[in-house]
């Protein structure tokens, strides 16, 4: 099986997995979750690299040809030197994507007052690829950031419909509302946030559109296939999906369902 591999830190990555599936249905997939060393918003470039070059040599390992990281902190802080340096080195015939230029690519066409918001993790906010990314295809787009570090512990303990996650929607929405009020598009730039997408949506003014990345990422490796034949023709397309986690299995399967939404089964991994 040369399946498309994808990565992320924790569950988030199910949730731009389903959109892919679901114009892709046919491929053959393999998601990878980092959960024992979940989250990586908080860590070091250096250690979110080395984290994310351990998980896509094992997808390598298991056939891959092509890992999209779904992940925006591993996008910020691993992908620019795994394909500068790691690939060329060590793996010419294999392609890593991430889930920052793609987004980058289209928000601009989504905003009428150029002034765009992000709501991400940490890290993801103080590599500032979203700025420089944006900045590439649409100068004359503001972009305004919120790092917003509670939402992913909260999803992840399954608490995003708790009243505590609403003081933190609440806070975080209105401390990016503050930079400016004509921010009039919300990018959520983490893969967990899906999940609170609705929740968000009563805490900005009305006019404001709260975008997700996941159709996005779907419809730019669907664009991507097409461009690079040499890439498609070594994915196998028997349907399949196979799951891992560096974590507890059962503790996995429990809550990827809510991520992914269905029954999961996945297999546990080591990462060195």
């Amino acid at each position: 099986m040369r399946a498309i591999g994808v990565f992320d830190s924790g569950y988030g990555g199910l949730t731009i997995l389903k959109s892919i599936t679901s114009v892709l249905p046919s491929y053959d997939f393999i998601y990878l979750g980092d959960n024992a060393r979940a989250p990586y918003g908080t860590r070091s470039f250096e250690t979110v690299y080395q984290y994310t070059w351990q998980a896509v040599q094992k997808l390598f390992a298991e056939g891959c040809p092509l890992v999209i990281l779904a992940c925006n902190t591993a996008s910020a802080k691993a992908l620019r030197t795994i394909q500068q340096k790691n690939l060329p080195q060590q793996y010419s015939n294999r392609r890593v994507l991430g889930v920052i230029r793609p987004t980058a690519e289209v928000i601009g066409n989504m905003t009428r007052s150029n002034t765009v918001g992000i709501m991400a993790t940490k890290g993801t906010v103080a590599s500032e690829s979203y700025l420089l990314e944006i900045d590439k295809f649409y100068p004359q787009v503001k972009v305004l950031q919120q790092a917003c570090p509670l939402f992913v512990p909260l999803i992840e303990q399954q608490e995003h419909l708790s009243p505590g996650m609403d003081y933190f929607l609440e806070k975080y929405s209105h401390q990016l509302m503050q930079q400016s009020d004509q921010i009039d598009t919300v990018l959520l730039a983490c893969t967990h946030y899906p999940l609170i997408e609705n929740s968000l949506k009563s805490h900005f003014p009305e006019n404001v559109k709260i975008v997700s990345q996941g159709d996005i990422v779907a419809k730019s490796l669907v664009d991507y296939l097409k461009r690079h034949p040499e890439i498609d023709e070594q994915c196998t397309r028997n349907g399949k999906r196979r799951y891992f986690t560096t974590d507890d299995v059962e503790s996995f399967d429990a809550a990827a369902s809510l991520f992914y939404g269905e029954s999961i089964q996945a297999e546990h991994i080591h990462l060195t």
